[in-house]
C-alpha cells in the first residue's frame, strides 16, 4: 500500500512540475533556444557587465576576469563567494574528523612491511606529484585545473608516503599554519574587494592580457590559497584516519 501511495505521489508531483515548466513562457521549446541570450554565453565572452568586445587570446586586456579558463572565470570570479563556502564546508569536515579521531593516541601499522624499492620509490615520486599539484593550481586561470584538484594531488602525495612507510608522520603544525594562513588571506582579499569596489571578493586588480601567466587579477592568488588550504586540510584528514584507538 505504501508503494502505491508513493508512486501516486510521485506521479502527481511530476505532473505539476512538467506542466509548470511547459506552461511557463520563460522555458522555450526544445531546439528553439537563443544561445546568445543565455547567461552562459556572457560568461564565455566575459560580457556580464556588457562592457567588453570580442575576446582574443593573447590580445584582449583588462577583461572582466582575464581568465582563459572558462570554468575558472565562473568558479573564482563570478561565483567566488560560493567557492569560499565550499572551502568552508571542507574545513568543517576536517574539523569534525579531527574532533572525532584527533584524540586517539595510537598509530596504524601495516600487516606487511613495505620493501626497500617501494619506500625509496615513494620518496622519489613524492616531489614530482607535489610539484604537479602546485603547477595545476598556479596555472588554473590558464588551463583546466585549479585549487581543489591541485590541493588534492598534494594530499595524495602525502598519502603515498603513509602507505609506503608506517613510520612516516607529516608535520601537521606546518600544514595547520598553511591552512590558517590561506583561509584568512582568502577572506581578507574578499573584504578588501568589498572596501575598494563595494563587492565582496570583487576582482579589484588589473586583469592583464588574457593568456599571460601574470593575468586575471586576484584569480591566481585565490587559486594558490585554495590549493594550499585544500591540500593542508585533506592531509589532516588522512593523518587523523590513520590513528587507531589504544587500550588503557
Amino acid at each position: 500500500m505504501k508503494r502505491i501511495a508513493v508512486i501516486i505521489l510521485l506521479g502527481v508531483l511530476g505532473f505539476f512540475i512538467f506542466s509548470g515548466i511547459y506552461s511557463n513562457e520563460a522555458f522555450t521549446e526544445f531546439g528553439n533556444v537563443d544561445l546568445n541570450n543565455r547567461v552562459s554565453n556572457k560568461f564565455i565572452t566575459k560580457s556580464v557587465t556588457d562592457e567588453n568586445d570580442i575576446v582574443e587570446f593573447g590580445k584582449s586586456s583588462n577583461l572582466e576576469t582575464g581568465s582563459a579558463n572558462y570554468v575558472t572565470s565562473i568558479v573564482v570570479n563570478y561565483r567566488s563567494f560560493d567557492t569560499l563556502g565550499e572551502v568552508t564546508v571542507l574545513f568543517i569536515s576536517s574539523l569534525g574528523v579531527a574532533l572525532l579521531l584527533g584524540t586517539l593516541g595510537g598509530k596504524l601499522t601495516h600487516k606487511y612491511r613495505a620493501n626497500f624499492i617501494l619506500r625509496v620509490g615513494a620518496k622519489t615520486i613524492f616531489p614530482l606529484i607535489a610539484l604537479t599539484g602546485i603547477y595545476i593550481f598556479i596555472h588554473g586561470h590558464l588551463t583546466p585545473g585549479g585549487g581543489f584538484p591541485g590541493g588534492s594531488m598534494i594530499a595524495s602525495a602525502v598519502l603515498l608516503l603513509y602507505l609506503a612507510d608506517e613510520n612516516f608522520r607529516a608535520k601537521m603544525s606546518s600544514f595547520k599554519l598553511a591552512e590558517s594562513f590561506a583561509g584568512s588571506l582568502y577572506v581578507l582579499i574578499g573584504i578588501f574587494g568589498l572596501l575598494t569596489s563595494g563587492y565582496f571578493l570583487n576582482n579589484f586588480m588589473n586583469t592583464g592580457v588574457i593568456g599571460d601567466l601574470f593575468s586575471a587579477g586576484i584569480i591566481p592568488i585565490v587559486y594558490v590559497l585554495v590549493g594550499l588550504k585544500v591540500g593542508s586540510e585533506l592531509t589532516g584528514i588522512i593523518t587523523d584516519f590513520l590513528k587507531v584507538e589504544v587500550d588503557e
